[in-house]
């Protein structure tokens, strides 16, 4: 199995325990509060993480182009978590991510229409399998 989709398994599964551990982490707050102290934990740990891994040699080779698409997926992170947080913390957990993890689609969508990445027809069957499950999940 090649590394990077050992990785991909990896975040997977610390997404999933991310995701429930959130939702003991609201009891008694607000969304905002418990995104705003999970954001303070990734910062100090990413911080720490970069610093251990990343020359700075590399740093100084950032470009602005890398600024601003890095800066404009920053500010699509912040609303995806802002969200994410509001949702689960009056919804179930469960019912929660896996809209959220209907993202896939937009992604195959976006890889496709910006990247010029053809999907498989595994990947495109795939991709309508998560479309249809987000159809059945989010209809009462």
């Amino acid at each position: 199995m090649d590394r990077w989709v050992v990785y991909a398994y990896l975040a997977m599964a610390f997404a999933g325990v991310t995701s429930v551990v959130a939702k003991l982490g609201l009891t008694g707050i607000s969304g905002e509060l418990g995104l705003t102290v999970r954001t303070l934990f990734v910062t100090v740990f990413v911080l720490g993480f970069a610093a251990l891994a990343v020359s700075r040699a590399e740093v100084q080779q950032l470009t602005c182009t890398n600024w601003v698409w890095l800066g404009v997926s920053g500010l699509a992170t912040a609303a995806s978590w802002v969200f994410y947080y509001k949702a689960i913390k009056d919804g179930e957990v469960s019912t929660v991510n896996l809209i959220d993890r209907g993202s896939i689609v937009v992604v195959v969508l976006l890889a496709w229409l910006v990247l010029g990445e053809r999907p498989s027809w595994k990947v495109a069957a795939g991709t309508g399998l998560i479309l249809a499950g987000l159809l059945v999940v989010s209809r009462k």
